[in-house]
């Protein structure tokens, strides 16, 4: 199960995301998204998890938990949509 997680501090890493996130299941990869001209982290990552009943777990432990001092906010992530990219036209 891909899991979206928001909200994050800009510091949390993707090694501290895998571990919180083991704490639920198994952990298959752990993602911080970085912003391509900064290289600073964009406040939110994908987490996928092995099984779904272990990501429903991570959703009802961590949504709207602090971490590194920010409320998560952790759902099923949605496929991208691959059209317009947020554009209206």
């Amino acid at each position: 199960m891909n899991l979206y997680v928001g909200n994050l501090n800009y510091g949390t890493t993707e090694e501290s995301l895998r571990s919180l996130f083991a704490t639920c299941g198994d952990v298959v990869s752990a993602k911080i998204i970085i912003d391509r001209d900064t290289g600073r982290s964009k406040g939110f990552g994908f987490v996928e998890m092995s099984e779904k009943a272990e990501g429903v777990k991570a959703i009802s432990t961590f949504d709207g938990q602090e971490v590194d001092g920010r409320n998560i906010r952790v759902n099923e992530a949605q496929p991208r949509n691959s059209g317009n990219r947020g554009r209206d036209w």
